[in-house]
């Protein structure tokens, strides 16, 4: 009787070896046939505008490598250091284009693509735009001014399409959606560009035309002064009157009276 509980027991053995051993070949057959991954660069925190990102802010995330993304970082010393240009949320993975150039610095100059400058602009009149000015704003940028040509003052439209980057000292649009009544927006310009706007700035008043964000097409500008303005109103009817000069002459008639000895004469029209 002991020795059939014997063999049970051996038998029972080696069946449980046998399957673990298949189970375990079956994983690890399973493992080397698994999709390969890759790890990009996920921040650990929300991070502002502007933000200089810290080695403890960021880390790794797994993904597909049969899907890779474009501008990601596969190492955290490619993105430590440098500044955010727009909002990162926790956990949202760091793409090249979110991020300033190394040695960029922080704050506005994030913000300026290479090769372009960034103008501010003073205006006294800018509150007739103000309540739609944000940035990212896309505007033409006008000056009234006179000239040493004519007395009279002329418009001229010195930059289109140019984006706003910043209102006042407001950088990013306001969550609430709310615009502040400012006299300075900093606009994003070529270097020619700059320097005709700065140079408009010293001659007369700045002015910005608000434009369609998705609007980016240049039009033919001419300068505009009063005379195009009064070309515009309708001329008023002048009255057909004849000169004095051309009226017929009217005829005299002379009435001659004799009183007593006395002749005398009257003329009438």
């Amino acid at each position: 009787m002991s020795s059939r509980l014997i063999i049970a027991f051996v038998v029972a053995l080696v069946i449980s070896g046998g399957c673990t051993l298949w189970l375990g070949r079956k994983i690890s057959h399973g493992r080397q046939h698994s999709q390969p991954v890759v790890r990009y660069v996920v921040a650990t925190k929300s991070l502002d505008p502007g933000e200089v990102i810290k080695p403890e802010e960021v880390s790794y995330m797994e993904w597909p490598a049969a899907k890779p993304i474009e501008g990601a970082f596969t190492k955290t010393e490619d993105a430590v250091g440098r500044s955010t240009i727009y909002p990162v949320d926790k956990g949202q993975m760091l793409l090249g284009k979110y991020l300033a150039a190394p040695g960029a610095g922080i704050g506005l100059t994030t913000k300026i693509d290479e090769g372009m400058r960034a103008v501010a602009l003073r205006s006294d009149d800018v509150v007739g735009v103000a309540g739609f000015l944000f940035p990212g704003s896309r505007v033409d940028v006008l000056v009234t001014y006179r000239s040493s040509q004519s007395p009279e003052p002329e418009t001229v439209t010195v930059v289109q399409d140019a984006q706003v980057l910043a209102v006042g000292h407001q950088v990013q649009p306001n969550p609430d959606g709310k615009a502040a009544s400012v006299n300075v927006v900093t606009v994003l310009a070529k270097p020619e560009d700059a320097q005709k706007l700065v140079l408009a700035s010293t001659q007369g008043s700045i002015y910005f035309m608000l434009r369609n964000g998705g609007d980016h097409q240049q039009t033919a500008s001419t300068p505009v002064d009063l005379r195009d303005i009064s070309k515009s109103r309708p001329e008023k009817p002048v009255a057909n009157h004849k000169p004095i000069s051309s009226r017929p002459k009217s005829t005299a008639y002379i009435v001659e009276t004799l009183a007593g000895d006395k002749p005398s004469s009257v003329a009438f029209n």
